[in-house]
């Protein structure tokens, strides 16, 4: 060999040698950048929240591992997650290929702003490739965590199971409701259970989950971006622990009556979709006080973006809603007879005009039959109440069943030709793939020709309502419909989980208000569990892009102060302040639309008077405002219609002493002088 030929030899190998050493030191950087860590040795990889409070350990061996920290205490220890498909990942022994970190900072502004205006996104990251054409991504906020699965398989993927396996370290109490199957609405009343005591042959729980470890956290739990893919539900390992369960895809479908379909045969996966694609985020909201859980956007977070580029036409309300009242107005003004008629509507119009109501919602009854969504009743004449409403500028929202949308999906263009502003869509009470697929579908149809969407007999929102924000809300809560079975012992825990995870179509405004042992009403005389105080503020701590008013026009003109405050109250917001939070016993909000605030408050049974000291410094300083707020009255405890409306002068300094009696409420509007 000459001389030259070795330098050059020589010269190759050290290049080589170089080149190694250059991409041993990236990977190295890559893997030990911020927040994130990595044992090689032990295969154990970290990740952190910005703030550094809340962080995930890895651990590959058998299975996927990881472990949830906040601060110094373990909440999550040893969970483990899988994949499995047919003819797929493997469930055992996971090789990871690559892990790449990410941070982001940035700012997102929905349409339909529930919370705030703006919302600020900061989570670090972390992406970790495997061996199998699949990897795990990985999100950790200052207030929780989340992942999901994200797969580059060719053509389509049957998945037959998902596992997410959690462990607890110690008993913890567990606020869950719990249907009897996988048909459910989501209306079950929240029950609590001991971890180490929630055996595998109990009743399962829907989604959100409230998780109290008996410490100083809290972990709400729930999933977001959920598109052609099953609802995720737990049920109990008898061990301390709980697993993810899911509907299987429906395949055939038997008659059952006019409002849905009975499933008569189920396939043997949970879902068959495409193979690259990325899956639901799975997500925990950790929390070290529960006005945290009054102020987080995580589903939002982790939504997918608007795909409507115009979404002017979409406009969030109130609506009046004659069902909950029976279609019943009566007095010196109704000089004709009251029911499901062009007259009566004309009325419920007329009522929402006058008080700057932007919809009425005509409820079952508005058409000939249920299956047929062309022929008006005549009675009604659905055509010319558009009109009139067009005239008032109030818009027109109809109701149907789910059975019937799906089989007429040419309707959307139809309605919009009739000039409907939206739909209110019914008894859908499943989320399997199937389903969950009939919502995106209806969102899209929906947006195609302009028409707003509200879910009823739904599941919980998921993040849809962010990829087509003309879904302006959901049901999937045991609301005021259920008359006396609502109470607040029940619903104190909403600000909490349900509507914590999204819009949520409650529909408040109850007008004759009673204690619990005295209740005693049925439609036409509605009546709800709570003081008057109570559902004035149901209006502002309560989320919903559309919210009703359920009640009777008669009793909303005979109580003209509670009316004017009612719809004074947005339905959308700038900014929100919880000012005291205790899930199940106490909640009290300030919410901010432009330069005027609103604050809602409301509590349990459990005390015969709670009082709360609330600060003003969320108020600009040095300007003088205006008080005008609705209380519980010295009788209100056993009399709940009992109030008083008061007007004070506050300012950033104002200290304030709220007191509400059992059952009772806060309700107030703070304007600038």
């Amino acid at each position: 060999m000459t001389k030259n030929k070795l330098m050059k030899k020589l010269l190759t190998v050290l290049t080589i040698c170089v080149a190694l050493a250059a991409k041993a030191e990236a990977k190295a950087k890559l893997l030990n950048t911020g927040n994130i860590t990595r044992d090689v040795k032990a295969e154990k990889l970290a990740l952190k929240s910005p703030n550094g409070q809340i962080s995930v350990s890895f651990k590959l061996t058998d299975k996927f591992y990881y472990t949830v920290a906040a601060g110094n205490e373990t909440l999550l220890a040893d969970n483990y997650i899988a994949l499995k498909l047919r003819n797929g990942i493997p469930a055992q022994n996971p090789k990871l290929l690559s892990a790449k970190q990410s941070s982001v900072n940035e700012q997102i502004k929905p349409y339909v702003s529930l919370k705030f205006s703006t919302v600020k996104n900061n989570y670090n990251s972390l992406l970790l490739t495997f061996k199998g054409d699949y990897a795990v991504e990985f999100r950790a906020f200052d207030d929780g965590i989340a992942y999901r699965f994200i797969t580059t398989k060719k053509g389509a993927i049957e998945v037959l199971d998902e596992d997410l396996a959690l462990s607890f370290p110690s008993d913890y109490l567990l606020h869950v409701q719990q249907p009897g199957s996988f048909k459910t609405a989501y209306e079950e009343k929240y029950t609590t259970v001991n971890s180490a005591g929630w055996k595998a042959e109990d009743k399962m729980s829907t989604l959100p989950m409230l998780i109290d470890t008996r410490k100083q956290y809290k972990i709400l739990i729930s999933e977001s971006d959920l598109s052609d893919y099953p609802g995720m539900f737990f049920r109990g390992t008898g061990q301390n622990g709980m697993h993810a369960v899911f509907p299987k895809t429906p395949l055939e479908f038997g008659e059952d009556g006019d409002r849905s379909l009975k499933i008569t045969k189920e396939a043997g996966y949970i879902a068959k979709t495409s193979g690259t694609r990325s899956f639901p985020w799975r997500y925990f909201v950790i929390t070290h006080d529960d006005k945290q859980l009054l102020e987080n956007t995580m589903t939002l977070k982790l939504a997918s973006k608007s795909v409507i580029k115009d979404p002017s036409w979409i406009k969030p309300g109130q609506a009046s809603w004659e069902w909950w009242n029976d279609a019943a107005p009566y007095g010196p003004d109704v000089n004709f007879v009251a029911g499901y008629n062009l007259e009566t509507y004309k009325y419920y119009i007329d009522f929402a005009a006058r008080f700057g109501i932007k919809y009425i919602i005509m409820d079952e009854g508005w058409a000939k039959t249920t299956r047929d969504p062309y022929t008006p009743n005549p009675k009604v004449d659905v055509h010319e109440l558009i009109r009139y409403g067009k005239e008032k500028g109030v818009g027109v929202v109809l109701w149907l069943t789910w059975l019937t949308v799906h089989q007429h999906m040419d309707l959307f263009k139809t309605f919009q030709e009739w000039g409907v502003k939206g739909l209110k869509i019914d008894f859908m009470d499943r989320s399997d793939q199937w389903m969950v697929n009939y919502y995106e579908d209806i969102a899209r149809e929906a947006a195609k020709h302009q028409l707003l969407v509200d879910f009823h007999g739904a599941f919980k929102p998921s993040g849809l309502e962010y990829k087509y924000p003309n879904v302006i809300s959901y049901e999937g809560v045991r609301g005021m419909e259920q008359m006396g079975g609502t109470q607040p012992d029940n619903s104190l825990f909403l600000p909490f989980m349900r509507n914590a995870v999204g819009p949520m179509d409650y529909t408040p405004g109850a007008m004759i208000s009673m204690q619990p042992e005295v209740y005693s009403a049925e439609r036409p005389n509605a009546a709800s569990i709570g003081t008057r105080a109570y559902q004035l503020a149901l209006f502002v701590v309560f989320e919903s892009g559309i919210q009703m008013l359920a009640d009777n026009p008669t009793l909303y003109y005979r109580n003209p102060d509670c009316t004017e405050f009612i719809t004074s109250v947005p339905t959308t917001w700038d900014e929100t302040k919880a000012l005291e939070a205790r899930a199940g016993e106490v909640a009290v909000v300030a919410k901010r639309k432009k330069d005027k605030w609103f604050i809602g408050g409301i509590t349990n049974g459990k005390e015969p008077e709670r009082t709360v000291q609330i600060s003003f410094g969320f108020l600009e300083k040095g300007k003088s405002y205006t008080m005008t707020y609705f209380e519980d009255g010295i009788n209100a405890g056993r009399q709940a219609m009992d109030y008083r409306k008061k007007t004070v002068k506050v300012t950033s300094a104002t200290q304030f002493e709220i007191k509400m009696v059992r059952n009772g409420g806060f309700a107030a509007v703070v304007s600038p002088v």
